[in-house]
Parts: C-alpha cells; structure tokens; sequence
C-alpha cells in the first residue's frame, strides 16, 4: 500500500491518467491524496471529476478556490465566467450527484500516523493544526447543510476580514476562514491576508512574507502539503512543507509525491500557452 499526493489538476485529464500510470496506481490498494482544485481551466473537467468520482474509496481529497467556485455556479450563486471551463459539468445530467461528491470533501486532511497535513493553500502560522481542522470543519458543516448553504456561498466571495479574530462570526468568519485555507498566499506576521497579490515568493506586498516563512513547522510534528501557488513550481526549501502545484493547466507538470519514499513523479502536459495572469484566482 501506497499513499502518493498531487497537486492541482484542474480538469486536465490526461496528464492524470498519464501520471497514475507512471507510478502505477492501484486503487484496490493505495491512496491518492489531492491538494483541490480538481477542475477549472483545464480542457476535461467533467470527465477529471467522473474519474476521481470512480476513484473515491482511494482518495482523500480537499476542495479548492476552483471547487468551490464550481459549487457556488451549480447552485445560481455565481455565474461562470470567460475563464470558467466547466459548463461540462453543469449540463452534464451527471452534475448532481458530482457536486454532492464534492460537498462531502474536506478542506483539511491529516494523517497523524502518516505524518501529513493537506489544506488547498496551506495553515497560517497564527494557527495551530488542531484549530485548523476544528474552523475547516465549521466551513463544510455549513456547506454539508442546505438550509445555510447558500447563504454561505453567497456571501463567500471577498477579501474581507482580511486577518483572523477569535470573536468573528457568522459569514464574515466563514470567508475569513475558507479564505486562509484555499486563497492565502502572503500574510503578514500578525497573520493579515494579502489576497490581490499573485506574484511569486520573492516579490511581496510590503510587510508581507510568504505565509510558510512564518510557520512553526517543526512544532506541528506534521508535513504540510498544498497547491494553489503555480508560481512556486514546488521549489520550497522546506522539508515540512510540500507544494505541489507546479501549473500542470498553464504549460507546466502535474507533479505527484509518495508520501512514503519523498520521491516526486513529473510528466509532460498537454501543450498549452502560458497566459500573462496564470496563477490568478
């Protein structure tokens, strides 16, 4: 039994199936983890999400920025912009039960025997692993209920609060929350988020830090893994952080890790233009 981790697929189905191939995955046996956003901007959305659907027993999954935008739009909250490529799954008569498969996931997976903790962006530093997983919860318990759901996903979208308070409530802790764990990039070392910059890490908002440079990493006794920051390219020099979104969807690799052995798999994607704003929202 092998436990393997990826990043962000974003509906690019054939760099998957290329990747579970190369590393021979085996469902009867092993377990992918995915860093969210399993679609969106890809080429195949619908049918990236049919196969992690197949797939289920041997995933543990959490949802993204791009999931959740899917679920805001399947649900009338939103409507799918120009750069939206999932129309596939909202016509398909399989969307149903494709959006409550993703209700049911996370925003927060941690194996403690393994060693591992995976949110789609990360865990700032002003919180422990366990309030991570306690304020992740509250958001899916909401998402999991229709009778709040759409509230929550219609107040989701915004910037603001842009810093964590013990004494927020309702929608405005709900965003402050999904926020950190599925949008956050820079923060500030009182833990205020910067969410207009999508720059690379060494060119930040004043006063701003990539938010793995504050993490008391070796304290949480666990190894973060997270997506969402292409600009990174997985080039962290931290051993207890792993990220694993090398822009698969913008020209680059779908990167896979065993999470027994540290070894990554990479493998050619499909041929795409590299756009100006590839690592935006």
């Amino acid at each position: 039994m092998t436990d393997y981790a990826v990043g962000d697929i974003q509906g690019c189905l054939k760099p998957l199936q290329r990747a579970l191939s190369q590393v021979a995955f085996n469902p009867s046996k092993d377990t992918l983890w995915i860093a969210g956003d399993l679609v969106n901007r890809g080429p195949q959305s619908l049918e990236t999400l049919k196969l992690i659907y197949r797939l289920a027993d041997s995933t543990r999954i959490v949802l993204g920025n791009h999931d959740l935008h899917l679920i805001a739009t399947y649900f009338g909250v939103r409507k799918a912009s120009s750069k939206d490529t999932f129309d596939d799954i909202l016509l398909s008569p399989d969307a149903p039960k494709l959006i409550d498969f993703l209700l049911e996931q996370p925003l927060i997976q941690h194996d403690k025997a393994l060693g591992y903790t995976m949110t789609h962006a990360g865990i700032p530093a002003i919180w422990s692993t366990s309030t991570a997983k306690s304020l992740a919860e509250e958001v899916s318990e909401t998402l999991r209920n229709p009778r709040e759901r759409q509230a929550f996903l219609e107040d989701m979208y915004g910037n603001e609060p842009d810093m964590w308070s013990d004494q927020l409530t309702g929608k405005a802790r709900l965003r402050v929350i999904t926020n950190y764990l599925t949008r956050m990039r820079f923060i500030s070392q009182s833990g205020r988020l910067d969410l207009a910059a999508n720059s690379g890490p060494l060119s930040p908002p004043k006063s701003m830090k990539p938010w793995y440079e504050y993490s008391p990493l070796k304290a949480r006794k666990t190894r973060i893994i997270f997506g969402h920051w292409a600009a990174l390219q997985g080039l962290l020099d931290h051993p207890e952080v792993i990220g694993l979104d090398t822009g698969c969807v913008w020209g680059g690799h779908l990167t896979v890790m065993n999470l027994h052995s540290g070894e990554f798999y990479q493998n050619t994607p499909e041929e795409r233009q590299l756009p100006a704003d590839f690592d935006s929202d």
